[in-house]
């Protein structure tokens, strides 16, 4: 159905979220709503079922999105953790210390000498699989951008563009959330509506039926 023949008052003009998603119209008075005691319902019926499916479709991706932010942002906050950790080595490597630093799964052999043991690690070839490697003194990093792209990085600046990633992804994460719960509530007000409507049509014609037949029982006794 198209948009032009969706009731104006479906939803609640000028009320949205901050993202732009409309929000529904709660119908307290049905047969106001519809224009009066014989007014058909087919089209609003409709109506109420095309805004459904356009809010469930804005939940399926917004569900998907969430799940990929879900995915992600550990997988920053792992890498971040890792760069970090390069930073304060490669930082203190000048100076004695008995805390270079604190990471999952690395040992730091670096006892102050002026040529450092190198870091030796483990790193995830696939699943359940991983392997063993030396990181060398280095001021580069290698970050993976998406898309099959990887570009090389001073640690500073890798440092800087990870936290970056993780307040946009938080952020992201967030609104995803936030946008999950409103249209929702959408979703259930457009389910009240339909009901209400449909309930409304149904006593009105249960009515009907019962003045009708009792016009007929009159005209039977005269």
């Amino acid at each position: 159905m198209s948009v032009s023949k969706t009731p104006p008052d479906i939803i609640q003009e000028g009320e949205k979220n901050p993202r732009g998603i409309p929000k529904a119209l709660f119908i307290d008075d049905v047969e106001e709503y519809l224009g009066g005691p014989d007014a058909a319902v087919e089209r609003v019926l409709s109506a109420f079922q095309d805004a459904l499916a356009k809010y469930r479709y804005m939940d399926s991706n917004l569900t998907q999105r969430r799940r990929g932010l879900e995915e992600k942002i550990p997988d920053i906050k792992k890498t971040l953790s890792m760069v970090e950790f390069l930073h304060r080595r490669r930082e203190g490597k000048n100076r004695t210390s008995d805390n270079a630093g604190d990471a999952d799964d690395i040992v730091d052999d670096d006892d102050g000498s002026e040529n450092p043991v190198p870091v030796r690690t483990t790193f995830e070839l696939a699943d359940t699989l991983y392997a063993e490697a030396e990181l060398e003194e280095t001021d580069t990093v290698y970050l993976w951008l998406g898309a099959n792209v990887m570009l090389s990085y001073k640690i500073p600046a890798a440092i800087e563009l990870l936290k970056s990633k993780l307040e946009a992804a938080n952020t992201s994460l967030n609104n995803a959330i936030e946008d999950l719960e409103f249209i929702r509530e959408q979703m259930t007000v457009m389910e009240v509506n339909t009901a209400r409507v449909y309930n409304w049509d149904v006593k009105r014609r249960r009515e009907k039926r019962e003045k009708e037949r009792l016009s007929g029982e009159g005209g039977v006794d005269a």
